[in-house]
């Protein structure tokens, strides 16, 4: 009986304890952690630091319209979203090679939130409405791959069905390949 590769699932650096985030710190989820690492080989990805913004860094939030907002500094309003843009269609498709079967994002964050991300609008409101920028660039180049935020991996089930979402995805595009297609 041949043994099979772990799956190999995209991650926010962070979750993983490396400390990238804007206060020199880290958000290491050991539940997480726990549940999956003895399944999957990761592959952590920082937008924020990749993108050439360093740590620690100026915070950043997501502004204006929740289909194309802005992403800016907290305190001096330094615009990064072209280049976050940029980055985040590029990072995506280097990642294809890598051939991932799921993704884990931070949640809430402005660049890696899959939804519910704080969004000051044009009213100047602040909304749970924003996507982060990555996370939409991956969706859209990804939008079949399963996808999830750390914080519903905290459920037992959840975790079963990302994993068994990801073994499918696998399969699937193993398939297509050897189809040749």
């Amino acid at each position: 009986m041949t043994k099979t590769a772990p799956l190999r699932i995209g991650i926010s650096r962070c979750l993983l304890g490396e400390q990238v985030r804007h206060d020199g710190g880290h958000k290491r989820d050991d539940v997480l952690l726990k549940a999956l690492s003895r399944h999957v080989e990761w592959v952590p990805v920082c937008p924020e630091v990749e993108v050439g913004m360093g740590t620690p860094r100026e915070a950043i939030r997501l502004a204006g319209d929740p289909h194309s907002p802005r992403l800016v500094t907290v305190t001096t309003g330094v615009d990064h979203t072209e280049a976050m843009t940029r980055f985040s269609r590029q990072r995506a498709r280097e990642l294809e090679v890598l051939e991932l079967s799921g993704y884990v994002f931070k949640a809430r964050s402005p660049s890696c939130g899959i939804g519910g991300v704080p969004l000051l609008n044009t009213e100047g409101t602040e909304t749970k409405d924003g996507i982060g920028l990555f996370a939409r660039a991956f969706m859209e180049h990804f939008p079949l791959m399963p996808i999830e935020d750390e914080d519903r991996l905290h459920d037992p089930q959840a975790i079963k069905n990302f994993l068994d979402r990801a073994h499918a995805y696998r399969q699937t595009r193993n398939n297509i390949a050897q189809a040749g297609g």
